[in-house]
């Protein structure tokens, strides 16, 4: 709990106002001293806007079992989440659109994205297809990408540094940001068989979820950043 709590900067004192306690509490709580009721340990979770895994983590840790549950995206149960995804994907051609989970695997794409993934190498493309891996990999996008030591180290900013993150870095040299961005945000700027496409992203995901797994989900839409990238894509 300590370390969930410091990794979010509060205080003990900022953490039992949101929680509804008192500091002697928590602080008896993180050293040991004192074991939390099962409300208290989800009123801390949700007080910390903890992840719905690291809050099952965090009951476990606690001795009680999860409450969130971790259900297969291909379970029945899943279909309407499922169904909406594709329908997202769907209208948002002819511009590229790809749904992945918790490990920046592909989950699902539109058939736009297929434009951004000519002359990828063939192993990079096998499920399960590390996105991340595949925009900065040697025989992946990378070869393609204009700005890629900038959008490298976007890439690199967005996650944990553990083995992947070491991985991903030996690819490409450390860069610090440039002044290649569009007033808001840093563009991929990729060839293609079209032309050159300058392309800014967006994440969407279900903000409500109580299910572990679709609560992982980011549905990462492609947008154009210039008028010209727009005419390419919608030819």
């Amino acid at each position: 709990m300590r370390s969930m709590r410091q990794h979010r900067r509060l205080s003990q004192l900022d953490l039992a106002l949101r929680a509804g306690t008192t500091q002697r509490h928590l602080s008896f709580m993180e050293s040991g001293r004192s074991r939390p009721g099962r409300s208290m340990v989800v009123r801390l979770s949700e007080s910390m806007e903890l992840p719905l895994r690291e809050r099952n983590e965090l009951l476990l840790s606690a001795g009680y079992a999860p409450v969130y549950p971790q259900t297969p995206l291909d379970d029945p149960g899943l279909e309407h989440v499922r169904t909406a995804l594709r329908h997202i994907l769907t209208g948002h051609l002819p511009y590229p659109a790809i749904v992945v989970d918790a490990r920046h695997e592909l989950v699902l794409a539109n058939d736009a994205f297929d434009l951004l993934t000519q002359g990828v190498a063939e192993h990079l493309l096998r499920p399960p297809v590390n996105v991340l891996r595949l925009s900065l990999h040697p025989e992946g996008l990378a070869p393609r990408i204009v700005n890629l030591e900038q959008w490298a180290q976007h890439i690199l900013d967005r996650i944990p540094r553990d083995d992947l993150y070491e991985e991903l870095s030996g690819y490409v040299p450390h860069a610090a940001p440039g002044p290649d961005h569009v007033g808001f945000a840093v563009p991929v700027r990729l060839r293609s068989a079209r032309g050159e496409l300058r392309l800014t992203t967006t994440i969407t995901t279900f903000a409500t979820a109580l299910d572990v797994t679709v609560a992982e989900l980011k549905l990462e839409a492609f947008l154009p950043a210039d008028a010209t990238t727009a005419a390419l894509l919608a030819g």
